[in-house]
């Protein structure tokens, strides 16, 4: 069974992470920005632009996402079992058994979807202008760049 969601994209289309190793959030823009060059190849991993750690790229969940991702999860396991059940006991002429599926949850039980403010500030680094993030206005410099860890001040 697979379930599909998506993360909600503030105005600018930047969505909100968080570091693995300091667990601070930051926003990295969705997808390439329009001034990425396009022959860019880019590495398997990020760099925290607050703490300069690197991490694979799917390791930069929040707590909400992740509990939001859990909760989807949860409310989607009635109807995979209620399939399972019906598929294990389909109707057969020699065993005479049936199963009755119960109606299906669909909606009901989903959690409510996330909302991504508009907050935070833009800051590019020197390095890789064109992946810029956004930062709380009360993060310390230095900066790291997205890219390749490289500290900066702004």
């Amino acid at each position: 069974m697979e379930i599909s969601y998506t993360l909600p994209l503030d105005a600018d289309g930047y969505l909100r992470r968080e570091c693995p190793h300091c667990e601070q959030e930051f926003k990295w823009h969705h997808g390439p920005t329009p001034n990425a060059p396009e022959d860019f190849v880019y590495d398997a991993v990020y760099w925290c632009p607050r703490c300069g750690q690197s991490a694979a790229h799917d390791q930069w969940f929040t707590q909400e996402q992740v509990e939001f991702q859990q909760d989807l999860r949860d409310a989607a396991v009635p109807d995979l079992i209620n399939d399972m059940l019906a598929d294990a006991f389909k109707p057969s002429r020699r065993s005479g058994l049936t199963f009755k599926q119960p109606p299906r949850q669909g909606t009901t039980g989903q959690p409510d979807p996330l909302v991504e403010p508009d907050d935070m500030m833009i800051v590019a680094p020197p390095c890789h202008s064109w992946e810029p993030v956004k930062m709380p206005d009360n993060a310390e410099t230095p900066f790291h760049c997205l890219i390749c860890g490289a500290a900066y001040a702004v």
